[in-house]
């Protein structure tokens, strides 16, 4: 009878091996209406800056639209030297009119991101990032943004002495990334370009849901950029911050209650049951390889074993086995 049962189970299981497969290889993903970004590359002053902040402009465009569901029309980018009528020029007058635009295009459950790719300065009261002209200052840019009607927004400044934003940007419900800690650090910033390596990595996704997460990319453009300064054997001139609980205060990394926002806050806008049921599934899927693996040894080891108490240890791994395929088949369907 046991015999039967046994040979029942390893039925089903296989059954359930075939029905719940891993998912095909990610599509790219469908266009999200609740997505809204802001890129302003500003002003690079020495010809290879701006050939540079140009370059990470178009590479940061580039995926948000194809990789993370942008809605190109919703993506405005604003540069120091615009190709084309679809770009704006990088000038304080410009920016207030795209920020004047969102005001009437936002909804409040919108989703807004701002890049800052560029220059900053920092004068021992306040912050500004480098425009064509005029620049504007980390308090105008936070007047700008309470302004909207969502306050769901998300900003990377990346350029350098921009840890002085933190203060001045910090709300509720805002995720603030600054590419630096002070307004001391005021050397050209390499953040940006490992910001743009984390979108792209299939690595950065570290607990394997298959999304990316701000707090991820955030996490993977840090270690890169340490990584960097350690092999070149230089003395580190950034150190990227986050602030998301609204303190006003930005951590090298999640702590101190930092990182819950924005570990919940995808770039492609997953929700969060969408990503719970994913995280889920994965550890399911972790469970079942290990309880395969477990099969496989208990049968490598039946000539060392009594019959009978092999057939109960058999019997136990495929019961849980099949427990566990008839849990990923559901999370599928």
């Amino acid at each position: 009878m046991r015999r039967l049962l046994i040979s029942f189970l390893v039925s089903l299981s296989i059954s359930g091996l075939v029905c719940a497969q891993t998912p095909a290889t990610k599509k790219p993903a469908p266009v999200d209406p609740n997505k809204f970004a802001v890129i302003i590359n500003g002003a690079g002053g020495e010809e290879i800056y701006g050939k540079q902040f140009e370059k990470w402009t178009t590479e940061l465009t580039g995926v948000l639209t194809s990789r993370f569901g942008f809605a190109a029309k919703q993506v405005k980018v604003l540069t120091e030297k615009p190709a084309d009528a679809s770009l704006l020029r990088s000038t304080a007058e410009e920016v207030k009119r795209v920020f004047a635009l969102l005001k009437t295009e936002l909804q409040t459950d919108n989703v807004l991101f701002v890049f800052l790719i560029g220059h900053g300065s920092f004068d021992g009261k306040e912050s500004k990032f480098n425009l064509v002209g005029p620049d504007l200052s980390a308090s105008e840019y936070g007047v700008m943004m309470s302004a909207l009607p969502t306050r769901r927004v998300v900003v990377f400044n990346m350029s350098s002495a921009s840890g002085e934003f933190t203060r001045s940007l910090s709300a509720k419900g805002r995720i603030v990334i600054t590419a630096t800690r002070n307004g001391q650090e005021t050397n050209a910033t390499r953040f940006p370009g490992f910001f743009i390596s984390a979108l792209n990595a299939t690595d950065a996704d570290t607990d394997q849901d298959g999304h990316i997460s701000v707090l991820e990319a955030f996490v993977y453009a840090n270690r890169l950029t340490s990584e960097f300064y350690t092999r070149a054997g230089r003395l580190a001139t950034e150190h990227a911050l986050i602030d998301d609980n609204g303190d006003g205060v930005g951590h090298e990394k999640a702590e101190s209650g930092e990182g819950l926002l924005a570990r919940a806050t995808y770039l492609d806008s997953l929700s969060y049951e969408q990503a719970a049921a994913n995280v889920a599934t994965s550890k399911l899927l972790q469970e079942r390889t290990r309880l395969e693996g477990e099969i496989e040894q208990l049968i490598g080891r039946k000539s060392s074993l009594q019959e009978a108490a092999y057939e109960a240890a058999l019997e136990k791994l495929f019961i849980e086995l099949a427990k566990v395929n008839r849990s990923i088949k559901q999370a599928g369907s």
